[in-house]
């Protein structure tokens, strides 16, 4: 008996070292801090890959991008720089060689084809039919062709813009492809997808490419100017209480007065013709 265990006191001698050793060591690596263990795991890139959009994201929506909201009598367009525009709606500049900024407006093809645009065409315009949209390019800065108290300068992000261009770019029918020369120099029409009707106008769907970009602006109801131009006012004058007006530069006082010099035609104001860009067609 004693010879036994003497025997089974030996073989615990032998065994336990090596099983203590290794709890030691599983306990030294439970131990250690975990940030001194290189992430080669997939969730180690995926938080990774996380940050990098993160920090995407943040540098998307600190640059400050303007859209620019135009009232042209009853009618209204909604513009941008054209060293703003994003790939797809980018490829309509060179449509317009020199372009400084790009105009979009929507309108029924029947009144704006019209030769005669007389009371008649326009009650037809009521009824529901093909849009298009007009574009015109300025080489001058939108308030010098418009008049600045005709002109809202909107700051927004990158992805905003981006938002509202694709609306925008919805909007071609074909693309970069003119239905037709416009009613002035440095214009261009365009085939639309929206249709035309009393309840969706042009300002309608200037209100639906501002909506396109989250911005707090109603399209419901919008049919006449001044229910726009009224949403997009405050909201500038709102930017502005929080220092985040995009108008930029103010012009001098007396280039708003180009406007009175501007010609009266087409439904609305037409820019002053030493800012469009095409040659006269």
């Amino acid at each position: 008996m004693r010879g036994r265990s003497y025997l089974l006191t030996s073989l615990l001698i032998l065994l336990l070292p090596p099983y203590a050793g290794a709890a030691q060591d599983a306990a030294r690596r439970d131990s250690a801090p975990q940030d001194s263990v290189p992430r080669t795991d997939a969730a180690g890139t995926a938080a990774g890959a996380d940050a990098a959009g993160t920090a995407a994201a943040g540098a998307d929506a600190a640059k400050s991008v303007v859209i620019y909201v135009v009232r042209r009598g009853w009618h209204m367009d909604v513009g941008f720089a054209a060293g703003d525009l994003q790939p797809p709606l980018n490829a309509v500049v060179g449509q317009f060689p020199g372009v400084r900024y790009l105009f979009f407006g929507f309108g029924d093809q029947r009144y704006l084809l019209a030769k005669d645009s007389s009371a008649p065409g326009s009650l037809a315009a009521l009824w529901p039919g093909r849009g298009m949209i007009l574009a015109t390019g300025l080489a001058s800065s939108p308030q010098d062709a418009f008049g600045t108290a005709h002109v809202v300068a909107l700051s927004v992000t990158q992805k905003q813009a981006r938002d509202t261009q694709a609306f925008v770019w919805h909007s071609l029918e074909n693309g970069i492809k003119p239905y037709a020369t416009g009613p002035y120099e440095g214009s261009l029409f365009f085939a639309a997808t929206p249709r035309y009707s009393a309840v969706h106008t042009c300002n309608t769907w200037v209100a639906e490419s501002l909506r396109a970009a989250a911005l707090p602006i109603h399209s419901g109801g919008v049919i006449f100017a001044g229910q726009l131009w009224s949403q997009v006012r405050r909201l500038e004058k709102k930017q502005s209480a929080h220092g985040l007006s995009g108008a930029g530069a103010q012009l001098p006082n007396g280039a708003a007065q180009l406007y009175r010099f501007a010609d009266q035609r087409h439904g609305g104001w037409v820019p002053s013709w030493h800012t469009t860009v095409v040659p006269p067609f």
